[in-house]
């Protein structure tokens, strides 16, 4: 993932594709449906040409 498009990943609308060619991963409402509804967070790690690791982080109550 590029230094351009890591704060752009989780935008509502955001794609990295041509129009009409897909609307991409749909970052945003999986992050909606993690944040909003469960109180999780959501993350992601890259590093370019290795990949992206995404993170849901689950607090454990004590």
């Amino acid at each position: 993932m590029s230094k351009s498009v890591k704060p752009k990943k989780f935008d509502h609308l955001f794609t990295t594709k041509s129009v009409s060619k897909g609307t991409g991963l749909r970052l945003a409402i999986a992050r909606q449906i993690v944040e909003k509804n469960h109180v999780r967070k959501l993350s992601a790690n890259s590093i370019i040409s290795e990949g992206i690791e995404f993170v849901i982080k689950i607090p454990v109550p004590v």
